[in-house]
């Protein structure tokens, strides 16, 4: 079995805490070695932005009128 193997095997039985505090880690280790971009920063209001269009967009679906199913009576 090859390292890499057991590695993956050892960190398939961790727990979730203990996963990601792993990649965590090798974020950290890969972005020390240059391997990864930096974290994009976004200003506050771009956040707000998104979320006021997303608070938006909810409420436009939940306006829309579905059939109600079984509610209806079938006439003969």
């Amino acid at each position: 079995m090859s390292k890499l193997a057991e590695i993956e095997a050892a960190a398939d039985a961790l727990p979730v805490e203990q996963k990601q505090e792993l990649m965590l880690f090798l974020a950290r280790q890969l972005r020390a070695q240059g391997k990864l971009p930096e974290p994009r920063q976004f200003t506050r209001e771009q956040i707000q932005s998104w979320i006021d269009e997303d608070e938006s967009a909810m409420r436009r679906f939940r306006t829309i009128q579905t059939p109600r199913l079984g509610g209806s009576r079938l006439h003969k």
